[in-house]
């Protein structure tokens, strides 16, 4: 897909909850490479997981939804800063 520069944004996301040894990580890279979303997501030592993802803003927005509603018994909480898109991603991964 080509999207414009423009149009392009950056979504931060940090999960909280029940989010690790449920197979959130590798749920979440199928979700973003059927979205189309580039970047990556990792575990954080305190029990959540972050999430960094870039695509079009309403692809994110669909990506991030997915997200929640499938893990919806897991999630507590979920904080989202919206950022430029940096372009640096060539492919949507988990990070270690």
């Amino acid at each position: 897909m080509h999207f414009l520069k423009g149009m392009m944004k950056r979504a931060h996301a940090i999960f909280s909850g029940r989010v690790q040894g449920v197979g959130f990580r590798f749920t979440v890279e199928e979700l973003a490479n059927q979205s189309g979303a580039l970047g990556w997501v990792k575990n954080l030592n305190d029990g959540r997981v972050e999430v960094v993802a870039e695509a079009e803003e309403e692809a994110l927005k669909i990506f991030l939804e997915r997200v929640k509603e499938y893990f919806s018994h897991y999630i507590e909480d979920v904080e989202v800063r919206w950022e430029p898109a940096s372009g640096g991603f060539k492919n949507f991964s988990i990070e270690f």
